[in-house]
């Protein structure tokens, strides 16, 4: 770093990405060594720096981009791999754009985008975001164009708050139209005015029209015992009476009632008006006003009519909540289990490693005692029956690397019906039900075969060996009703079920079912990881799984997956690689400290020359130096700044990419959401033998597949 000692105007560099920039790798990029810049990029860089904007450059035709720390909290997740970066692989989303971007800077023109509606992934998810963008060109040495300075400010907030405000006077002026209309049209049916000491009844036209008066009378001559023969007859009476006393004691007349209309029909109307008197204090006039209620005496009938059966619709309300909190509850516990269990896996598995590392180097060691050898033998294939109890962990922990793919269950039997057949004995029967046309399902295929050997040899064991399995394959849609609180979504399903006819399970036992080590099996005669293996399996592959079961009648076990439109894979032998040593260089990484003594062994064992590091911060600190060498060897889960998942990136941005090696027994910091490596990644499952080690050495050298 011989440009750093000198005056060579980076003096007043500060913050995160100076210190990034000054130690990137520029000779594997067109700007060549850092010490070695031309001073047109060395100014545009310190005024990148000084900037408190989001500022980003683009350097050359290729656009390789160095930016400071406010671009670096915008660029978020992708922050510090875009460093050195082309920016279309940076942002490929937007690779278009940006291409346009740097021709027309280079070219010595200028862009700028006010609110510029982009897509960008954000988390693995396309998401729309508006910014402020402006780009000018920079010139290098010679005063032609040699890179772009770009302002990014990210207005998306803003837009948003804009079309919610839009929406919200949209919505005012449309309820602001209907009140006025409303106003205009009015409800008010007529007016009239009863002459009590003539009996007269005087209105205007529509109180005319309404009861049905004919046209040939006045207004003012209006028969009163004409107008109550157009009341309905069960609101007469009422109509009457309520009349008499408003006459007899004052106060306010309201009155619901029903007219009859000339079609036959009847309307609901509300007549309001008061009684006035006299000097006397005799009852003299009656004015009032007739008003339209029908649409609210609907709306009121409607009501009450949904309401009448409401105790019964709350009851079974309050029975579907409390089914659905208890199912949150019963999964929120076996995730918390599912938590616990995935982390002891991951340090059991450590544990077997180093024991089955040097159970192998002792036996490569005696290998002309036969003593050794059988009692090393024996040690291993207990070592191999603890990997099977952690890999039952880690499958219901939801910690396993699936491989899926589309499937159709049509297949089901041809893979597995001759392992059933040996696992399940001759007493018992199997028969199949599948329907003509099944739809295809997104799993993988050899989890989901043992889930079914899993569940049909407890069927087996239920029925005390003797009866008859049924497994079944239906297609399904399944509403929002049955997905609440399962963790599933509604749509089209395929249901799976393992069906026996045995002594079946209490209510108490299906609620612990699922729980590891859970078992109603005398002792030594199970493990009880059958069922979680099963539960996690499903769940890892987006689906549900249940049981129903009666004491004395048998249980049905139904695993539900989503179906899938894809077209159904075809199955592929891998060729295995040839020559199994090596004399390559391997950098291992492992913080347990006899795991890495073992692995370093075997690995030199093989012929290759190892480099050890006991955490990522070591690792990456021996690449950055300069350390060559042919492939990382990395456990998945370890202590430091820098994970695995971090040093793997790191491997493949580099030209060419450095082949990485994964062991554990926990993948859960480097596995994908939907339950797979991302491409280029490889795993060595803990615990693992030399042969295993030494195969899947060479097949990642050899750019096998992971």
């Amino acid at each position: 770093m011989h440009f750093l000692s000198q005056d060579h105007g980076c003096e007043g560099w500060r913050g995160e990405m100076a210190a990034r920039i000054r130690a990137f790798d520029w000779s594997q990029t067109d700007l060549g060594p850092f010490d070695q810049w031309p001073a047109s990029l060395r100014m545009a860089v310190q005024f990148l720096l000084a900037s408190p904007l989001p500022l980003v450059m683009l350097w050359g035709r290729m656009g390789y981009m160095i930016y400071n720390d406010a671009y670096s909290v915008f660029a978020g997740g992708r922050h510090p791999y875009l460093l050195g970066s082309p920016v279309e692989l940076g942002w490929p989303e937007v690779a278009d754009f940006n291409r346009h971007v740097v021709d027309t800077c280079l070219a010595g023109g200028t862009l700028s985008y006010r609110d510029k509606e982009l897509v960008l992934l954000r988390n693995g998810v396309p998401e729309d975001v508006w910014m402020d963008l402006y780009y000018s060109p920079v010139a290098g040495d010679d005063g032609r164009p040699a890179g772009v300075m770009a302002i990014v400010v990210e207005t998306t907030a803003h837009m948003l708050s804009e079309r919610a405000r839009e929406a919200a006077e949209r919505a005012y002026r449309a309820t602001n139209e209907r009140l006025q209309m409303a106003l205009n049209t009015g409800a008010v049916m007529g007016s009239f005015v009863w002459d009590i000491s003539n009996d007269r009844l005087s209105g205007d036209e529509r109180f005319a029209r309404t009861f049905l008066f004919p046209p040939e009378l006045g207004l003012d001559q209006l028969p009163a015992s004409a107008a109550l023969q157009v009341i309905h007859d069960d609101d007469r009476e009422q109509v009457r009476s309520l009349i008499d006393q408003a006459v007899q004691h004052g106060g306010p007349y309201n009155a619901e009632y029903r007219l009859r209309r000339p079609d036959g029909s009847y309307h609901w109307v509300l007549a309001s008006g008061r009684c006035d008197y006299d000097d006397q204090g005799r009852p003299a006039r009656f004015p009032g006003v007739l008003i339209d209620i029908h649409e609210r005496k609907m709306a009121e009938a409607s009501l009450l009519k949904l309401t009448r059966n409401l105790e019964q619709r709350v009851e079974q309300e309050v029975r579907a909540r409390s089914e659905v909190e208890d199912k949150l509850r019963q999964s929120q516990k076996l995730e918390a289990i599912g938590g616990l269990t995935g982390g002891v896996a991951h340090d059991f598995n450590n544990v077997l490693q180093v024991i089955a590392g040097n159970l192998h180097l002792l036996a490569r060691q005696q290998r002309d005692n036969p003593e050794v050898q059988v009692r090393v033998a024996a040690a291993i294939d207990a070592v191999e029956r603890g990997a099977k109890l952690s890999s039952q962990l880690l499958a219901f922990a939801r910690r396993q690397q699936l491989s899926p793919a589309t499937y159709n269950l049509r297949r089901l039997y041809d893979g597995l019906g001759e392992l059933l057949v040996r696992a399940l004995g001759e007493t018992v029967q199997v028969r199949m039900q599948v329907p003509d046309q099944p739809w295809c399902i997104h799993v993988d295929r050899n989890q989901l075969e043992n889930a079914v050997l899993n569940l049909a040899i407890n069927a087996r064991d239920a029925m005390s060996g003797e009866g008859e399995i049924v497994i079944s394959t239906e297609n399904v849609v399944l509403g929002r009703e049955f997905c609440a609180g399962k963790g599933i979504s509604a749509g089209d399903y395929v249901r799976l079920g393992v069906s026996d006819s045995g002594a079946g399970m209490s209510p108490a036992t299906v609620a612990q079912a699922f729980e590891p080590f859970f078992t109603t099996k005398p002792d030594g005669l199970g493990t009880g990881l059958g069922l979680s293996m099963v539960f996690g399996f499903v769940k890892q592959s987006a689906g549900h799984v249940e049981i129903s079961s009666t004491e004395g009648q048998g249980t049905t076990v139904h695993m539900y997956f989503p179906r899938s439109e894809g077209a159904e894979a075809v199955e592929t032998a891998s060729a295995s690689p040839t020559g199994i040593r090596g004399e390559e260089s391997i950098l291992l990484v492992e913080d347990d400290d006899q795991v890495r003594a073992t692995a370093a062994e075997l690995l030199e064992q093989l012929g290759y020359r190892v480099v050890i590091a006991e955490n990522g911060d070591v690792a990456m600190g021996l690449l950055v130096a300069g350390l060559q060498v042919d492939l990382i060897f990395t456990d998945v889960v370890m202590p430091g700044r820098i994970k695995s998942a971090d040093l793997a990136a790191w491997a493949q941005a580099r030209t060419p990419p450095l082949p990485v090696l994964f062991a554990s027994g926990h993948t859960r910091d480097i596995i994908s959401r939907n339950n797979q490596l991302a491409p280029g990644q490889h795993l060595l499952r803990k615990p693992y033998g030399p042969d295993a080690l030494a195969d899947r050495v060479r097949r990642v050298l050899h750019g096998g597949a992971s």
